[in-house]
């Protein structure tokens, strides 16, 4: 069954009406050979029936004749009641009887047989008819050795025929299967090019008016819809953020003053936290919203990229993270070329948003690594802290994903950190994951490096 489920769809309709025709031409040959042997062998005995009534009618009339007049290759005997034959056609034995007496008892009943040629001293066996003439028995036998041979040939044929057309048609029906999925391969060709590349686009609608025609009409308007979705999404991300961005700097800057003329000292260090945490949700909400316009073609945003010194950028990060609550080590090979195609701004904000949480979530120490490997640099952020479940790593790249959301608004995290920094970093055709540093966490960073994205002359 995993072998039949691994198969594509045009794979198994051929398979099943290859298979389902090869087995009526089994059953239909078969039947056909059957039915033909049956008509042969009637065909036989009424010939032979009509001649064993005009023999016992010959007998009858006292008119019978020595050799009998017979003719198309038939063995006639007239036996008498002490089982002698009183009279034999040309090529029957005069003097032993085609039947034996209790072959003869039974045959006088009706009841046909075959017998062996060797009493004939002809090939094949024979089929016998008696039919009784008073005390005589008229005894016919055919040869149906040619008729054996007509049926062995036949036979013959069909079984080179049969497998040879089977094949065939499974040819035949893998073009035309594949010629009526081919919308269906377009439908799904246009689907993943509108998914790849977040685009707007739609998927073609085939001339035939049929259900891949109406499945694509459904599919379109169901894009249509989520299209609508995503852009009142993006809207409202990107209007919320730039409503919330200028109350909130006014804030800011209304209890900065405050705090320099004489406000209680417990108060204003609060608001000052809250407001700040909110500036940057803010900035984060509108980044990922600038994501997502650039994502889906509403800005290329690698028209800005430059070549970028990814050891310059561990670099500053470094250094923006001094006086943090854990110190941060940096450990970078300056002889190996570390260049990549991307933004600095970007790449900045993706490596200062790891060094963020490692430090909330260290112990004592975070380390900040990078190196070049199979045509890629490599940044590495390791810290000694609980580290993420296994089962849980892929699910903290989701927006506003917290494991612990006490623990995370109470240390400033809003859950948009490391969501960011998977959104910047396949922006650069890379990728990020997280691993077990044992103990504490090791995010990895690869982005490729120039060389390997230039083409070789």
């Amino acid at each position: 069954m995993r072998w039949w489920r691994g198969r594509s769809l045009r794979a198994r309709l051929v398979i099943l009406g290859t298979c389902g025709l090869g087995v009526g031409f089994l059953v239909g040959g078969v039947v056909l050979f059957g039915v033909l042997g049956l008509a042969l062998q009637r065909s036989i005995d009424t010939a032979a029936e009509s001649t064993a009534r005009e023999v016992a009618a010959l007998a009858a009339e006292g008119r019978l004749s020595d050799p009998l007049p017979v003719s198309g290759g038939q063995l006639v005997q007239v036996v008498d009641a002490q089982g002698r034959v009183r009279s034999a056609s040309i090529g029957a034995d005069r003097l032993v009887p085609l039947l034996q007496p209790k072959e003869l008892a039974e045959a006088r009943k009706g009841n046909y047989r075959y017998v062996h040629g060797s009493r004939a001293t002809v090939e094949g066996p024979i089929r016998v008819v008696a039919l009784p003439a008073g005390d005589d028995t008229v005894v016919v036998g055919r040869p149906v050795g040619e008729m054996y041979r007509s049926m062995g040939v036949l036979r013959g044929h069909l079984l080179v025929v049969y497998p040879v057309l089977v094949i065939a048609i499974g040819v035949v029906g893998w073009r035309v299967v594949g010629a009526a999925l081919r919308p269906v391969e377009q439908l799904r060709a246009g689907a993943e090019s509108i998914t790849g590349s977040r685009r707007d686009d739609r998927l073609p609608v085939p001339c035939s008016e049929d259900e891949i025609q109406r499945l694509a009409i459904t599919l379109n308007g169901m894009l249509d819809r989520l299209s609508a979705a995503r852009a009142r999404q993006r809207a409202f991300v990107a209007d919320a953020a730039h409503e919330l961005r200028s109350p909130l700097t006014a804030m800011r800057t209304e209890l900065e003053v405050a705090g320099r003329h004489g406000i209680p000292p417990d108060l204003v260090p609060d608001l000052l936290a809250d407001v700040v945490r909110l500036s940057r949700l803010v900035d984060d909400l509108l980044l990922l919203a600038r994501a997502d316009d650039a994502g889906s073609g509403a800005a290329p945003a690698k028209d800005r990229f430059a070549p970028v010194d990814v050891a310059d950028v561990l670099r500053e990060a470094r250094d923006r993270s001094r006086g943090a609550r854990v110190p941060v080590t940096l450990v970078l090979d300056d002889g190996p070329d570390l260049t990549t195609l991307g933004e600095h701004d970007a790449l900045l904000r993706a490596v200062a948003n790891l060094l963020d949480n490692a430090v909330r979530h260290a112990a004592g120490r975070v380390t900040l690594t990078g190196y070049p490997e199979a045509g890629h640099a490599v940044i590495e952020v390791t810290d000694d802290g609980p580290g993420i479940p296994e089962v849980d790593r892929e699910r903290v790249f989701d927006r506003f994903t917290r494991l612990d959301d006490a623990r995370a608004r109470d240390e400033g995290g809003s859950g948009l950190g490391l969501a960011i920094v998977r959104e910047l970093v396949r922006r650069h055709d890379g990728s990020v994951t997280l691993a077990d540093a044992g103990p504490g966490l090791r995010a990895t960073i690869r982005l490729p490096l120039t060389r390997a994205l230039i083409p070789a002359p």
